[in-house]
C-alpha cells in the first residue's frame, strides 16, 4: 500500500482560533473534522502544496507556513503522511470552495469534534499551547 504524502494547515487566526473543516462523506473518513490541506504533488515542497491547497479548498492566501510535526499513520485501507504546518499569516475569509463545512473553533474545544485518528497527536500538541 502506498503512503499518501498530505499538507496539513493548523490555521490559527488572531482570536487564537483553529480553522477546521468536515470532510465530504464520500471520502476517505467522510463525515469527521480536520485540519484543511491536501496532498503533496510531485516536485513540490510541502508548504508549496499547503499554499496550493488551502487557496483551492478554503479560498485563504497562506504568505508563511512553519513545521509544526510529522504523522505516519496506518489506517486499515490506506497509508498516510501527514507533514503539519501552523499557519498564523494569511489573507482572506475561509470558506468551503468544495461545498464542505468549515468553522473557527477555540483551542479548548477540540475535544467536542470527531476527528479521523491520524489527527489526534496534532489535537494533543495544541491542547498544550
Amino acid at each position: 500500500m502506498k503512503r499518501i504524502h498530505v499538507a496539513v494547515g493548523v490555521i490559527l487566526n488572531s482570536n487564537n482560533q483553529v480553522l477546521l473543516a468536515k470532510r465530504p462523506q464520500n471520502l476517505h473518513q467522510g463525515g469527521k473534522w480536520e485540519f484543511p490541506g491536501g496532498k503533496v504533488e510531485t516536485g513540490e515542497t510541502t508548504s508549496q502544496a499547503l499554499v496550493r491547497e488551502l487557496k483551492e479548498e478554503v479560498n485563504l492566501t497562506i504568505e508563511l507556513t512553519e513545521p509544526l510535526m510529522v504523522i505516519s499513520h496506518d489506517y486499515p485501507d490506506k497509508q498516510v503522511l501527514l507533514d503539519i504546518h501552523t499557519v498564523n499569516h494569511f489573507s482572506g475569509e475561509a470558506e468551503g470552495l468544495e461545498g464542505q463545512q468549515v468553522e473557527w473553533v477555540e483551542l479548548t474545544q477540540l475535544a467536542n469534534y470527531d476527528f479521523p485518528e491520524a489527527n489526534k497527536p496534532i489535537i494533543d500538541a495544541l491542547n498544550k499551547l
